[in-house]
């Protein structure tokens, strides 16, 4: 697990995994970035109580650089990657594994069951696990047992990983893809079952969302230059919507000054474009929204276009080779 400035869900999180009825041993790993919240007191607890949380320092920071720290210090075959926002059901190594044995997979993974407390928190994780929100891929939705692209964080073989070269640290986000990526091209299988659903908490305010999603478009756009043929058309979508939004405002705006110069105002028609977009916002609302309740219901027209907006203009910057410039500005 790669902590950084995290107190507030990290206690949960291990106490997830040490509540794990998986028969065999079983070691917590907890690769703890510089933080300044009380993380580091309250890792330290948590490894104080039990002998099995073991702290190792990523001085780094980052989470790939987190998890090879975790991998390269394992003491047993199978690794189980986890998230400090996330919290394990008691069955979920046990099954990983019977699932990791039964398919011969070198990584098994699940559903990323989101889950808010808050209207606001609850209107991201419907977001979160709707086809509209992050793409409907199938460890958001949910879907069949078989063969995937990628999976939610993974259970792997530590040979398999060893054999790629473990997770790369110039990725800071998406690395899970391009591992799994290399996992697929030298012969592994990545599996996909719904058996597995691991309880995520979203982001709390609107500005630690959009931070996350502009973090994640960004490093997306980055992948999908890096690897121009590996990659859906579902990734392709909210850039272009941020596109189209932008060039129908400018348009729009455009043929405001027509009417005002008294000439044939028709770029007022590129209006329709982000009108378009607002009516496909408040018909998934009212889809998807419907008996939420009213907080949920209206936060989710917030939430919505902050993740398409945020993630599309981060993959923009991302596919035109920006990515490095802005993560070493902001940290991500």
């Amino acid at each position: 697990m790669p902590v950084l400035n995290d107190a507030t869900h990290v206690r949960a999180a291990v106490e997830s995994i040490l509540a794990q009825d998986y028969a065999g041993p079983v070691e917590v790993l907890i690769a703890l970035g510089p933080s300044i919240d009380g993380t580091n007191e309250l890792v330290a607890d948590l490894a104080a109580r039990d002998a099995r949380v073991r702290v190792l320092e990523n001085e780094v920071g980052s989470t790939p650089a987190g998890l090879n720290i975790g991998i390269r210090a394992a003491r047993y075959p199978v690794v189980v990657r986890v998230d400090s926002h996330s919290m394990l059901p008691t069955d979920y190594a046990r099954i990983a594994v019977e699932e990791l044995e039964r398919t011969g997979a070198d990584n098994v993974g699940g559903i990323m069951d989101a889950r808010g407390e808050t209207p606001f928190e609850r209107a991201v994780a419907l977001a979160y696990t709707t086809k509209v929100g992050l793409g409907g891929s199938a460890f958001h939705v949910g879907g069949t047992a078989g063969p995937a692209e990628t999976v939610y964080l993974g259970v792997f073989r530590r040979e398999a990983l060893l054999r790629v070269g473990l997770f790369d640290e110039t990725i800071k986000r998406g690395q899970d893809w391009e591992l799994n990526r290399r996992l697929r091209q030298t012969g592994g299988l990545v599996w996909f079952t719904p058996r597995l659903a691991v309880t995520y908490r979203p982001r709390s305010t609107l500005g630690r969302l959009a931070r996350q999603m502009f973090s994640t478009g960004l490093w997306r756009g980055e992948l999908a230059r890096r690897f121009p043929s590996a990659n859906g058309i579902r990734y392709f979508v909210p850039p272009v919507m941020v596109l189209g939004v932008t060039l129908g405002l400018l348009a729009g705006i455009g043929g405001l000054v027509q009417l005002a110069l008294g000439a044939a105002p028709w770029l007022l028609l590129g209006f329709a474009v982000p009108i378009v977009y607002l009516l496909f916002v408040v018909a998934a609302m009212l889809v998807y929204g419907r008996g939420r309740g009213a907080s949920t219901a209206a936060w989710f027209l917030v939430v919505l276009p902050c993740i398409h907006v945020a993630w599309g203009v981060g993959f923009v910057l991302g596919y035109l080779a920006l990515t490095s410039n802005i993560a070493r500005h902001t940290g991500r």
